[in-house]
């Protein structure tokens, strides 16, 4: 069985030791305030580490609370448009409030992406890995990796991640290898037609738009053969599964096993955020989030101290957060985008 990562919850099973790390909130009105972070909570089901290359490295592929705590990321919104459309998602790239994927404050060009590591850098000298997770998809267009290759082009021992809806992987993955991304987060909420239809009823492919169960496949089959080419050319691919109750919560399993058999590594199951076509939802409890990584943990290695970032965010999640410092000047405002 693979390994469970877990944070929350009353019980502490599993727990290596007590010497979690004092972590301090180091951006904002309370900077220098000393206070434990999410990640001090963390228990691990064993010492090893399944990517020691990334240990401490990358805080998504962390699975020891040291190892999160020590590595921050930099996420650049460059890629604000859509392929699919999915009955939880609520982008929004003018909100400086919601802490949650989808959201940026602003969108910024390739250029402008690069020229915000640089600042990034000295906010935040802990930064190892520059991500793009939206507020789109970042495969919609090729501003994700234009910013990529300038970004490993001028700092070429950071990591490059990038977190994408898989509908273009299999077509976009060599050039993303090539910009030096390394890992990559594919999500994926059913393998199954039939489940992923009430999650995501539609998506553009190809210049058309797909409906239904006809959609739904094309989605999963290219998800599968993304991941399958990803790993193939090197890279590591994490799973995120979003849990929504009654439409895929006895499904998560399934996803393990397919997408464990195409080459994924990790999987981080994350509870639905009730709202949009999904307002009516509940959240999942702790207990439904448990079953579901405990099926999951039978195919991949669960992660579950996930913060669900927002696509601009800056610092070490749980720990210090920068956006508003980097992002917050009118200098990187682009004046238009596409919302897909």
């Amino acid at each position: 069985m693979a390994k469970v990562i877990t944070i929350s919850g009353q019980e502490r099973t599993n727990s290596t030791s007590d010497d979690s790390p004092l972590c301090v909130l180091n951006g904002g009105e309370d900077a220098g305030c000393a206070s434990m972070c999410p990640s001090s909570e963390m228990r691990t089901a064993s010492s090893f580490s399944p990517f020691p290359e990334l240990e401490g490295q990358h805080p998504c592929f962390s699975v020891t609370a040291k190892g999160h705590a020590r590595s921050g990321r930099l996420h650049l919104p460059v890629s604000p448009g859509c392929n699919i459309t999915c009955r939880f998602c609520k982008r929004d790239t003018h909100n400086r409030v919601d802490i949650r994927p989808g959201v940026s404050n602003l969108v910024l060009t390739p250029e402008q992406a690069v020229e915000a590591v640089g600042r990034a850098l000295e906010l935040c000298p802990s930064i190892n890995v520059i991500g793009i997770a939206g507020p789109g998809d970042t495969l919609y267009t090729d501003d994700a990796i234009r910013t990529f290759e300038l970004v490993h082009a001028a700092y070429p021992k950071l990591l490059n991640c990038v977190s994408t809806n898989g509908l273009l992987l299999p077509q976009k993955v060599e050039r993303l290898v090539a910009a030096g991304v390394r890992t990559i987060t594919v999500t994926v909420n059913a393998v199954d037609p039939a489940v992923l239809v009430k999650i995501c009823p539609s998506i553009v492919y190809e210049g058309h738009r797909l409906n239904g169960e006809e959609a739904a496949s094309r989605l999963i089959a290219n998800q599968q053969l993304g991941i399958r080419r990803a790993v193939e050319l090197g890279a590591v691919v994490k799973i995120n599964t979003v849990l929504v109750p009654g439409i895929n919560d006895h499904h998560v399993g399934d996803v393990a096993r397919t997408t464990a058999a195409a080459g994924a590594s990790l999987i981080n199951v994350i509870a639905l955020i009730p709202q949009h076509e999904l307002s009516y939802v509940p959240a999942p409890s702790q207990a439904q989030l448990e079953l579901a990584r405990r099926d999951a943990a039978e195919h991949l290695t669960v992660f579950s101290h996930c913060q669900r970032c927002r696509a601009d965010a800056c610092g070490i999640p749980g720990v210090s957060e920068f956006s508003d410092q980097l992002y917050g000047e009118s200098l990187f405002a682009t004046a238009t985008f596409s919302h897909g």
